[in-house]
């Protein structure tokens, strides 16, 4: 047990040591245009990133995680996974630049922000070339880590260039190209240096095939997307719905609360191949009573501290423009706690095959966001955007609970009875 905790310690900070670079660049970056630019560029950038987040679900489509899975249980056919699952993931990226131009000129912006919202995030998919989910499946976590930090760095170096320019908008585009050209050539590197010669004797390509097939990964992709849809689609609601002042608040108090969530995230992360390989009976064990309880602890905890801080925390990071954030940060910070459980059940029930009860937890999830922001948005603005995040993780939190009671896949099999010998 001790030698399990060390190990999984390791691969926390090989995996946080280049995520911790990433925050601190992404932090740096919301806080210089936050100072010289103001709420309304915070508000831009932010959406921009929100919306750029979305490449990789409609990208990999199920594919990163079931692809990881593979090459965490099938390490053998590993130059097999790689080509069938690239080839998908290209085709993908050509479907999400369409969807991301419908979304761009949807919102209300003025028509050179709109230009800057779809060049920015339209950029994001040449992950369609990236093998990050194949280093993480072979748990080369460093190098992911690592990896992570280049397009946040790239576009620091490229903001820190601009200087106060009136075109730093134009600096931000072609610092996340450079980021993301890069980060491609890292993963190919890294691959050829280390892939090896499959054993096709022990290969099992006909269950690869069936792994990847449409209807299998279309229900991982469709999960990870209502996922994703339940923990941004406030920011692009607000987009639409409201203007860049009411998202430059929001996105102020959620990159907040984002950071401690990115920390934990590591912990998710790094058991994810681990609990790929677990057994009945080992999930059960990891669905104890005191693991759980801990993580709602842990998050409450967390969520008390930033609530008596908000006030000189989002001065001291945005400035004394930001102030109307400090009550969405109170509300947003005690999504914290529930957050530390539902990713959690969340990453426990993709990495043991459950995706399609995944599926239905985050849809009906998602489904109660959307509902609710259509509601409210439009009167209350972003203050309505935090009141339905906290009421949709609830949601969450009680399909995962209803979920994994019914659970096939966490039926211990039964043992084998000896024979009685007369």
């Amino acid at each position: 047990m001790t030698l399990q905790l060390r190990q999984l310690g390791r691969n926390m900070f090989r995996l946080g040591s280049g995520e911790f670079l990433a925050r601190i660049c992404g932090i740096a970056t919301l806080l210089i245009l936050a100072h010289r630019f103001g709420v309304t560029v915070v508000g831009v950038y932010a959406l921009a990133l929100g919306v750029a987040q979305y490449s990789k679900p409609l990208i990999d489509f199920g594919l990163q995680f079931v692809g990881a899975r593979l090459m965490a249980t099938h390490p053998q056919a590993a130059n097999y996974i790689v080509a069938k699952i690239q080839k998908r993931r290209i085709m993908m990226a050509g479907i999400y630049v369409p969807c991301l131009l419908l979304y761009a000129v949807s919102t209300q912006l003025s028509r050179d922000l709109k230009a800057f919202l779809f060049f920015f995030a339209a950029i994001s998919a040449l992950h369609a070339v990236s093998l990050d989910w194949a280093a993480w499946g072979k748990e080369h976590l460093h190098l992911v880590g690592i990896a992570r930090s280049i397009v946040p760095a790239t576009i620091l170096i490229f903001l820190l260039i601009a200087g106060k320019s009136e075109h730093v908008l134009s600096w931000l585009v072609l610092g996340n190209a450079a980021g993301n050209l890069l980060q491609g050539v890292t993963f190919w590197s890294w691959w050829r240096r280390h892939r090896t010669p499959e054993e096709e004797q022990r290969a099992p390509f006909a269950g690869i095939r069936e792994s990847l097939a449409w209807r299998r990964t279309s229900i991982m992709g469709m999960a990870w997307l209502c996922n994703l849809a339940f923990n941004t689609i406030d920011m692009l609601m607000l987009g639409v719905m409201s203007n860049p002042h009411q998202v430059g608040l929001y996105s102020a108090s959620y990159r907040v609360m984002n950071q401690v969530l990115y920390t934990y995230y590591l912990l998710t992360q790094v058991l994810y191949p681990q609990l790929s390989r677990q057994g009945a009976e080992q999930r059960v064990r990891m669905l104890r009573p005191g693991i759980l309880l801990s993580l709602l602890g842990a998050g409450a905890a967390i969520a008390m501290v930033l609530t008596v801080s908000r006030r000189p925390l989002i001065t001291l990071l945005f400035g004394q423009g930001f102030l109307a954030a400090c009550s969405l940060l109170v509300l947003l910070a005690w999504a914290i706690p529930l957050d530390f459980l539902t990713s959690y059940l969340s990453n426990a029930y993709i990495a043991w095959g459950m995706e399609k009860k995944i599926l239905l937890c985050t849809a009906v999830a998602a489904g109660s966001n959307i509902v609710l922001n259509l509601i409210w948005i439009p009167r209350y603005g972003a203050s309505a955007a935090a009141v339905n995040t906290l009421i949709s993780y609830v949601v969450l939190l009680a399909s995962l609970a209803v979920a994994g009671r019914s659970a096939r896949e966490l039926v211990p099999r039964a043992q084998p009875q000896p024979e009685m010998v007369a």
